[in-house]
């Protein structure tokens, strides 16, 4: 006679909690609650905007908890009310208190985007690729009071390519991550599989980003604004200003050029880049877009808004 399917709770807020949250609706447990953060005002309109998790959760039939703090007690009680036999977290957003952690027979797991000990934090993906990792990857964890410091169950590699962005990287991490928490359940539930501890001592960090963060210095080196324009894209963006106007660039490369001393300078324009001078070599600027105008090839910018060589990105 086969065991019960265990009965689950998921907590997770934005898209990237999507794939594992659907592989969990497909599969052999059963989802008996969702937990994600509240709905929030954003734009300039105060458009109140649910999360991606909830609106998953509504086309199941799940009706979502959404506490403002997983330490409050009405939360607590309605989560025991579940009855979980194991939570599975992905990207929700607040460090759970040891009552919710100790509440499921099985406890809680954790799916991160970075190959742990590497990179705890709020954004991995956005600073494994900032920082000029060649690989990364998703972790499956058990989950303990820390942030992300509990042991580890598996692991799943992926290269970073050239070209990736952040976005890119997250959508494969996304869809890896899945995966990996659903052969994760399947050897729990075998009793086929043995928990490692991190090593504190190799541990780095990927701290929340902020919008400044999207602020470019032409005297860094191409390579390392070439990453950031990368890491940053969605959100904050990579920007810079010209005449006094924020240009957000969202694309680009890198030219080999002998430094002038002139960080920051226009010292070409192509048909489809501008050429900038960095502190070690050039950036070619392919795709941007000027405040209060829409996303485009410099192709199409350089129509309306013609740059000269000689000018100043600061």
């Amino acid at each position: 006679m086969s065991a019960p399917p265990w009965r689950i709770v998921f907590f997770g807020t934005p898209s990237f909690a999507i794939p594992t949250l659907e592989g969990l609706l497909k599969g052999p447990h059963k989802v008996v609650g969702v937990v994600t953060q509240p709905d929030r005002e954003k734009g300039r309109g105060r458009k109140v905007v649910i999360s991606p998790v909830k609106e998953l959760a509504l086309q199941h039939g799940l009706n979502p908890l959404q506490p403002e703090q997983a330490k409050e007690e009405g939360f607590q009680k309605a989560l025991k009310g579940l009855q979980p036999d194991l939570i599975v977290v992905v990207a929700y957003g607040q460090i759970l208190p040891k009552p919710v952690l100790k509440m499921p027979k099985y406890g809680a797991v954790n799916v991160h985007a970075s190959l742990l000990p590497r990179y705890r934090g709020a954004a991995p993906i956005a600073w494994a690729i900032l920082k000029g990792e060649k690989v990364t990857g998703v972790t499956t964890m058990v989950m303990d009071a820390g942030m992300d410091t509990g042991d580890i169950l598996f692991q799943a590699e992926v290269p970073i390519n050239e070209e990736d962005t952040c976005q890119t990287l997250h959508d494969r991490l996304a869809s890896l991550g899945a995966g990996l928490l659903i052969e994760t359940l399947e050897k729990m539930k075998e009793g086929n599989i043995r928990p490692i501890p991190q090593d504190h001592s190799k541990a780095t960090f990927a701290p929340p980003l902020k919008k400044e963060d999207g602020y470019i210095d032409w005297k860094k080196e191409a390579g390392e604004i070439d990453r950031q324009v990368r890491a940053f894209d969605p959100w904050p963006g990579a920007f810079t200003k010209w005449n006094d106007r924020l240009l957000r660039i969202y694309k680009g490369g890198i030219r080999e050029r002998a430094p002038t001393g002139k960080a920051g300078t226009v010292v070409w324009v192509g048909s489809d880049f501008i050429e900038v001078e960095t502190e070690k070599d050039a950036y070619l600027i392919k795709e941007v877009q000027l405040e209060g105008r829409k996303r485009m090839r410099v192709r199409e910018f350089l129509l309306g808004h013609p740059i000269p060589v000689g000018a100043v990105l600061v």
